[in-house]
């Protein structure tokens, strides 16, 4: 998979069979800011076109811009689960934090 990102945010881009465009929205903030364009170039320079926009608005409204991910993660865990995951951490010398990271940064790129 393909990730377009600039100014630290991403977009989730589809395609529009009945438009015949790619259609683009600024993936994880709760603002809506979409996009369009019917090429790969036309999208790319509306996305940095749309985060732009958004930031000055934010400016303008004097409101802080979303960030996309603060990095923070809270997990919820059955007890027998959270025993076994702080065990592996220990046996691999590192901390829960970080040992839960490393699985989940194997994972996510494999």
């Amino acid at each position: 998979m393909s990730v377009m990102n600039y100014k630290g945010y991403a977009a989730r881009i589809d395609y529009s069979e009945e438009d015949g465009v790619f259609v683009g929205h600024i993936a994880g903030i709760r603002d809506v800011v979409g996009f369009h364009g019917e090429s790969v170039h036309e999208l790319r320079t509306a996305f940095e076109e749309a985060v732009n926009d958004y930031l000055e608005t934010c400016a303008t409204l004097g409101r802080a811009p979303q960030k996309p991910y603060s990095g923070k993660l809270s997990l919820r865990l059955e007890p027998e689960l959270h025993a076994t995951v702080a065990m592996k951490a220990e046996l691999a010398h590192k901390s829960i934090n970080q040992w839960v990271a490393d699985v989940i940064s194997r994972e996510a790129h494999a």
